[in-house]
């Protein structure tokens, strides 16, 4: 397979068919300096570049987060009621009746390993004024900052 930059599905699907031909090729592990371990490592980058231009994973909604985290640790409302300020208000944001607080936050990110990004960016109830917010993107460096492909527009 000749490696360049992966444009089409069926370039992506290739790519994903020649990985997967390379790893099961052999029983032994691929060696890194090997050319077929270079060949891997080049189609992985090019697989993985493809993938975040084409299939964007968005963050959970926090709420969806802390369950997640908290069934893979098998914890229960009542283990993480300190971090919440007690089981009420546990049981209050886990049904979206409170929102989170900086300082849960905070809490959620130390002790459960909860990305920051995956507690904070899932809030769609904060948003900026329009008029605010067209006066901040008058201000070239953060109009830069927003036509990149990391911050989102809301």
């Amino acid at each position: 397979m000749k490696t360049k930059i992966l444009k089409t599905e069926q370039e992506y699907n290739d790519a994903c068919e020649r990985i997967y031909t390379l790893i099961n090729s052999n029983e032994n592990a691929i060696e890194s300096d090997s050319p077929e371990g270079e060949e891997m490592e080049l189609l992985s980058l090019l697989v993985e570049k493809y993938e975040q231009e084409h299939y964007s994973v968005e963050a959970p909604n926090p709420i969806e987060a802390i369950k997640f985290r908290m069934d893979q640790m098998n914890l229960k409302q009542s283990d993480v009621a300190p971090l919440f300020g007690g089981e009420t208000r546990v049981s209050e944001v886990l049904h979206g009746k409170r929102p989170l607080t900086l300082k849960m936050i905070i809490l959620l990110n130390r002790y459960l390993g909860i990305p920051l990004e995956s507690l904070v960016s899932g809030n769609k109830e904060v948003k900026l004024e329009p008029e605010k917010r067209e006066k901040l993107l008058r201000i070239e460096s953060i109009k830069e900052y927003f036509s990149g492909s990391r911050a989102a527009m809301i």
